[in-house]
């Protein structure tokens, strides 16, 4: 199996002497027809005729040149593997290498594949994507967007809705049942950092929560931040821990969502809002046994539908939300959609269907919450009773309730929630009661529980008011509305909607469009990923070395700590899904907090990887022996800061060998470029077991004209297996036999600049711009723009013409008017306009077998554009990277913009939150910053014959603002607030990286009514392609230089190959009941994925197959039995079945997630 691992396995040498016989012979033959073939259509004959005999003779003469070259090229060719045969069978030592070849015409061939692999998708997992079964919904939000006019009339009081009138004897039959819900909105994170918030206030808050509670069984209170409520658990007595259980227990407290933090719905990836969520609930389980029922998200900035998918299959019964365009909100008040089943596009049935609940006016806070008029809704919040730090803006403060004023008081209150009562269908009513970090005083306390109770013992009894009004938590309201309308919790009311799509983008007021946060602070969302991508490779790697060594009784042996440092990483990475942290809206303070908190646990994870992996490829596991002091391996890069870019390793070669190790996270075998920064030019890489590798030698460049001294980097085109290891050996050559070097040229455009260059590497200076050129690859031909080096057209392998794929950049100004742009709001001063740069940029352009690529430097940006010439995934699309630095400039923001001839109309597609697709319309009737919407992983534009997709490794804002464009907005640096809240603008603007992948597709089967659908789904490539670059290879040297070293071998822990529909999304050890430690089970986390057939197939580079859903996991990881297997709820609060071990076939339906509780035998 060991050479399997790594491209060119080694056959019998005389085999191989006798196939390449073959080939020469072969390829001698063809060459001839091919000659022929190119004599017999010549393109000349048709344009002469034959009718002007004198240009006959230059026709003749032109065919004779023709001939010549191609037998020239014909005996380079043969002599090239002639040369190849003769000098490998020389050195014996090992099976002979087929190089890639350079033809005349510049571009590299490589040899035929050792191992082709096949694609094979059984018709059956085609059907999901063309959705028939889909059900209608009455609530499309698409639709809705279609219908209202955005007209922003002012409503009276009730400034973004309308009046509301009722008649007095409505409740006569059926009283009014009246849930005032008391609640403090924790951030961890916005102002302060997340310490100082629990160290000001939080635990002031649940310190006097657990005293004011208990001073009446009446008293309700909700809480949702995990991330808060476990650091002051950590901190209190057992007698206080004793108290807090008993008002679970009780029903006075209640954990809402029970997630580590509320978070962003809009940036956050999928991975990451699943892991935060298991966090917050394996936390309540273990410490308080308790299991969330209701979500509760009042202020993240626009909801995805992945939340209630997510939420429904954790088992939680209802939710609500809050931050929704005012527009839609006054439509579904107007309709009584407030309340909806919210129902997945794709769902065939109501499998997916969850109770959701929306707020119907601006804010959270006591004056937007008890009713329409929040002058008067002012007066019934007692924080702001005279005398304390705030007051009422509406000029009306609050008055202490007496048995002189109840009756009025009362009274008034009574009427806001009748009013409010009419918007919603049934008669029961929620009335939350707090705002941001609430309640952290006992006198605060006082003030509310004392003056609302007395207004609730005046109404209550009153029959003749035919209203009951009582504190609650979230589920008693649910709870209560279910029982009015007669149905188990969960189920669906008679008479209400079903709803389906999202609320993107959000608008609070106006035209305040909160679409800048989508790119506020990009660093920090590419960081992000970087953390989450390591982390589910340390979970499942460590998952995997813990469980070899218990199988092999070595766990005593292993670093048990590592388990407390993967708790942090979770935690820390659970931390920063929070809305003011990947959001980018939080003060420079404490981004700087977040930050030293995510690259902590990054630098532990690559520790976490590293053991793991020592572990795993050691071929004597005896000779194991782990050293905190000194690890086995090496990281890959290292970064100085927590706002520093990353500084790749570079690994010093010797005549002795120097062993690599490199990490594969995707559940499929990869084969891919690995690249490697060294100190000396002439290297050879070897497989574990000697046998040489082809490579491409290129310079590592420091700046647009500077060549690294004393650095060089080599790439090898590798296969590594499915979440496994392989093993590379780098040792010093004395004959780069298996070297080929890069090529490159710069064109300094007309500037006199110093060229710092290395001797080794050939390197052309033009000082003048380039004319238009292009790279060529097996796959795709990529076309520039001489003076720019930016990207004009693409064309793909047997394909007739190029198709228009250009690039450009534009800056967007903001508004001269009082609203600015801020870290929330985009609120540009028109269309963008090209980027003009006092200078023109400096092009590079390298040409090697393995990539080749286009750096652009201009002033405030550097793109780079990498072809890899490779079969498979990485072949078939665009790298496109860009280096920002906006730092000089005030109020402006960076965009690229791609164009093509692509006839997408106003209609494009963005995920939600890497997990699913949904469409878009550009709405000319919306201003231009209501058009953009997240991209957490891509974006596409499509017609009927082709599809364009925008792949990204770091969450930013996306529109498609005319017909076949897309643009991306890279980084906004804004002076001013925007009067959020946040008191600051955006200008720690850090030197950002931006990856991206450009995939072009051929649509085979698109059809109109297909098109209109409110699904759409990427095909098996395009999501192949996603997580290839979300997933990178990690490269780990071995760090001892000199030693010897125990025989290494490559890890393979899958015994079969995972159907490329399903993902694994994690492979989570559970905590024992010291939570420090690891138990002996595991969660798995599958998701399958629906993908469109409708886009034309290419051999991917591994063996594709779909299996209809199913799934063996009994005999899937080799060396290793499944003890049990037991499926749960997403968050393993709830068994689904019983743990067997018999039993390990699974089934899954495509988009769905499933997790089980495993342990291995």
């Amino acid at each position: 199996m060991a050479g399997r691992s790594l491209w060119l396995p080694g056959m019998k040498l005389k085999k191989q002497v006798t196939v390449c016989g073959a080939a020469i012979f072969c390829v001698a033959v063809f060459s001839l027809y091919l000659m022929l073939d190119r004599v017999q259509h010549d393109p000349a004959r048709h344009q002469h005729g034959g009718n002007f005999p004198r240009s006959q003779i230059s026709v003749l003469q032109n065919r004779i040149e023709q001939l010549e070259q191609l037998l020239e090229e014909n005996h380079e060719i043969i002599s090239h593997i002639k040369d190849s045969v003769l000098e490998l069978t020389a050195h014996a030592e090992g099976p002979p290498l087929l190089l890639p070849y350079h033809t005349p015409n510049g571009s590299w061939v490589l040899p035929p594949e050792a191992r082709p692999s096949f694609f094979s998708i059984s018709p059956q997992d085609c059907q999901f994507a063309l959705g028939s079964k889909g059900h209608k919904t009455e609530l499309q939000m698409l639709a809705v967007y279609s219908l209202l006019p955005f007209d922003n009339q002012d409503g009276g009081v009730w400034k973004q809705g309308f009046d509301i009138a009722y008649e007095p004897h409505e409740w006569d039959d059926e009283p009014l049942q009246v849930f005032v819900v008391p609640h403090s909105h924790n951030d961890p994170g916005w102002i302060k950092t997340f310490d100082k918030y629990y160290y000001d206030q939080t635990q002031h808050i649940l310190n006097s929560m657990v005293l004011k509670m208990q001073e009446d069984p009446r008293r309700r209170f909700i809480w949702s931040e995990i991330s808060f409520f476990s650091k002051w658990w950590d901190n209190i007595s057992s007698q206080k821990r004793a108290a807090v259980r008993r008002l679970v227990g009780n029903g006075q407290l209640e954990m809402v969502t029970g997630g580590w933090v509320m978070p962003d719905e809009a940036n956050s990836h999928y991975f990451a809002m699943i892991d935060q969520l298991i966090e917050g609930h394996q936390w309540l389980e273990k410490n308080i046994g308790v299991t969330p029922r209701s979500g509760w998200a009042v202020d993240p900035f626009g909801h995805s539908p992945t939340m209630p998918y997510l939420l429904k299959r954790a088992n939680l019964t209802s939710m609500l939300i809050q931050r929704v365009h005012y527009a839609i909100k006054k439509h579904f008040a107007a309709t009584q959609n407030l309340e909806f089943m919210w129902r997945q596009t794709w769902d065939p049935d109501s499998s997916t269907d969850i109770f959701c609940h929306m707020m119907p006016f601006y804010s959270y806070d006591v004056p937007h919450t008890c009713g329409p008029d929040p002058k008067i809704c002012c007066q019934f919040d007692f924080k702001r009773l005279p005398g304390g730090r705030i007051n009422c803006p509406w000029k009306v403060p609050p008055r202490a309730i007496t048995d002189a004023n109840v009756a009025e008081r009362a009274q008034l209150l009574l009427d806001q929630y009748r009013k409010k009562s009419k918007l919603y269908r049934s008669k029961v009513l929620l009335v939350p009661l707090g705002d941001d970090f609430r309640y952290d005083k006992p006198q605060e306390w006082d003030a509310q529980f004392l003056n609302y109770q007395r207004l609730f013992d005046f109404l209550n009894a009153r029959p003749g008011l035919h209203v009951q009004a009582q504190f609650g938590t979230l589920s008693d309201y649910f709870d209560a509305l279910y029982k009015r309308t007669g149905i188990v919790p969960g189920m669906r009311p008679p008479g209400f909607p079903v709803l389906s799509g999202d609320f993107f983008s959000y608008a609070d007021r106006e035209d305040h469009y909160w679409t800048g946060y989508y790119t506020s602070r990009p660093f920090y969302k590419s960081l992000d990923r970087v953390l989450e991508s390591h982390l589910r490779g340390a979970e499942i790697l460590y998952s995997l070395a813990l469980s070899h060594a218990r199988h092999a009784g070595m766990d005593s042996r292993y670093p048990l700590s590592d388990y407390a440092l993967l708790t942090d990483a979770r935690r820390n990475l659970g931390l920063f899904q929070h809305h003011d942290a990947i959001t980018g809206t939080a003060k420079e303070a404490v981004v700087v907090d977040y930050g030293v908190r995510l690259l902590h646990s990054l630098m532990n994870l690559k520790r976490i990887i590293i053991n793991a992996a020592h572990y795993l490829v050691l071929g004597d596991k005896d000779a194991y022996h782990y050293d905190p002091a000194a690890p086995f391996l090496g990281t890959d890069e290292t970064r100085l800061n927590q706002d520093s870019l990353p500084e790749k390793t570079i690994i010093k070669v010797d005549e002795v060998p120097r062993f690599v190790v490199v990490f594969n996270p995707l559940e499929q075998e990869r084969l891919g470029v690995v690249s490697l920064l060294v100190d000396a030019p002439r290297v050879r890489v070897l497989t574990e077991d000697g046998q040489p590798l082809a490579m491409q030698l290129s310079a590592h460049w420091t700046s647009a004209t500077d060549m690294m001294p004393n650095v060089y980097e080599v790439s090898v085109p590798a296969r590594v297996p499915a979440l496994g290891l392989a093993v590379l050996q780098l040792s010093r050559a004395f004959e780069g036999h298996a070297t080929l070097t890069a090529s490159t040229h710069l064109h300094l455009h007309g500037r006199d600049l110093p060229v710092r260059r290395h001797d080794a590497l050939p390197l052309r200076v033009l000082p003048i711009a380039a004319s238009d050129f292009c790279l060529e690859t097996q796959h795709l031909r990529a076309c520039f723009a001489g003076p720019t080096g930016l990207l004009q057209s693409v064309r793909r392998a047997g394909e007739e013409q190029d198709q228009r794929l250009s690039s450009e950049f534009f800056i967007y100004g903001t508004r001269t008017s009082k609203d600015k742009s801020g870290a929330y709001l985009f609120l540009p001063d028109g269309e963008a306009k090209p980027y003009a740069p006092k200078d023109p940029p400096i092009v590079r352009v390298t040409e090697g077998p393995f990539f080749s690529e286009v750096a652009s430097y201009y002033q405030h940006v550097q793109q780079v554009v990498r072809l890899y010439n490779v079969p498979g995934v990485e072949g078939l699309s665009l790298e496109v990277s860009c280096l920002v630095d906006i730092r000089d400039h005030v109020n402006k923001e960076l965009a690229l913009r791609f164009s093509t001839d692509i006839e997408s109309e106003d209609t494009f597609f963005t995920d939600l939150n890497g997990f699913q697709i949904q469409p878009r319309r550009y709405l000319k009737k919306l201003p231009l910053q209501a058009n953009f919407y997240p991209m957490p992983v891509m974006a596409y534009i499509q017609d009927k014959r082709s599809r364009l997709t925008l792949h990204t490794a770091q969450a930013l804002g996306v529109s498609s603002l005319s017909s076949g464009q897309l643009e991306v907005i890279l980084d906004r640096r804004l002076v001013q607030d925007d009067n959020r809240g946040l008191g600051q603008g955006l200008k720690d603007n850090k030197r950002t990286w931006s990856r991206f992948r450009l995939l072009l597709e051929r649509r085979t089967t698109a059809n109109k009514v297909q098109d209109s659908r409110p699904t759409s789904f990427p095909s098996l490539l395009s999501h192949a392609t996603s997580m290839h670059l979300n997933a990178e290879v990690l490269v780990m040297p071995v760090a001892q230089e000199k030693t010897a070293l125990p025989a290494l071998r490559s890890f393979l822990p899958l015994a079969g190959t995972v159907p490329c529909d399903f993902h694994i999304l994690n492979l989570r050890t559970l905590q024992a009941e010291d939570d420090s430690l690891p138990s002996a089970e595991a969660a798995l986390i599958l998701h399958r994925k629906g993908f469109d057939c409708g886009l034309e197939a290419k051999n991917l580079g591994f063996n594709c197959t779909t299996s209809q859903g199913k799934l063996v996991l009994g005999s899937l990881f080799q060396g290793l039995e499944l003890g049990s297997l037991q499926p749960t709820s997403l968050t393993l609060m709830y068994p689904l079945g019983t743990a067997s071990a018999n039993n390990t076939v699974i089934h899954l339906e495509p988009m769905e997630i499933a997790t089980f509780r495993l342990r291995f035998g």
